[in-house]
């Protein structure tokens, strides 16, 4: 495992859910006067000997932005794994794997919304981008509702080579465009991929070419596409659709 540098995570719900993960808090910032949950977090912080400061909202505020929902947490970023961290977790599990790669998504709303789906669909792991790509910050781990604690993440340096690592160990890797077949007559189980592309310019050439195959989501209003997270939780949910289907008709 990586550690990256000192970071923050915001919101109750993150912060609850880093503290019940063993998530290592250096300190934590609770406004004045602040009621409901937080005495709850506050109870948790003091069970876990973290340091609580008290403090007026707005110095919470100047710290994070607003919408911290009265409480900021100070803790070493994210860390990020190694995709064989990701596959040793599927075999620990007895589960064929079941990663998402993200090629270039850039809002960190986006990249935290496709975290909270994966943890939630039973996803292994989430690769990314080192470079021109959101990474888990503040703002992606309180769009995940804190599900960034409990999902693996692989930052790489290049997608289309973490492909070919990922095809190289057995995966059947599948592209979301509009010019392939449709997702729900795919054969998604087994050890599966799925790339999604960034909100503007969709998989890079490269990555696309290494991929097996491409599926397309069904668009019927004038709309001509979904945006990267709603994209990947469609396909997400269909993969998991279609283990659970097997696991009942094995």
């Amino acid at each position: 495992m990586k550690e990256t540098a000192e970071g923050m995570i915001v919101g109750r719900n993150p912060v609850i859910e880093a503290m019940n993960a063993g998530r290592e808090i250096e300190k934590l910032f609770i406004a004045k006067g602040a009621e409901g949950s937080i005495k709850k977090i506050a109870a948790i912080a003091k069970d876990n000997g973290v340091p609580v400061h008290y403090e007026e909202k707005q110095v919470l505020d100047r710290l994070s932005g607003s919408g911290n929902q009265g409480v900021v947490a100070i803790v070493l970023a994210h860390s990020y794994c190694e995709v064989e961290d990701i596959m040793a977790l599927a075999e620990e599990r007895g589960e064929d794997p079941f990663v998402v790669i993200l090629d270039g998504v850039e809002d960190p709303h986006n990249l935290g919304a496709v975290i909270r789906t994966a943890e939630a669909a039973g996803a292994h792991g989430v690769i990314i981008p080192k470079r021109r790509a959101a990474g888990i910050t503040a703002a992606a781990v309180k769009a995940s509702a804190g599900a960034t604690e409990h999902m693996l993440c692989a930052k790489v340096p290049n997608i289309a080579q973490a492909v070919e690592k990922l095809k190289s160990m057995g995966l059947w890797i599948a592209a979301c465009d509009m010019d392939g077949q449709l997702y729900y007559e795919a054969d998604l189980t087994g050890g599966i991929g799925l790339v999604v592309g960034s909100e503007g310019t969709g998989i890079g050439k490269l990555v696309k070419e290494k991929c097996d195959f491409v599926l397309a989501i069904t668009m019927k209003g004038k709309i001509s596409s979904l945006n990267a997270s709603n994209a990947a939780a469609v396909l997400m949910y269909e993969v998991r659709r279609q283990r659970d289907g097997k696991q009942k008709n094995p």
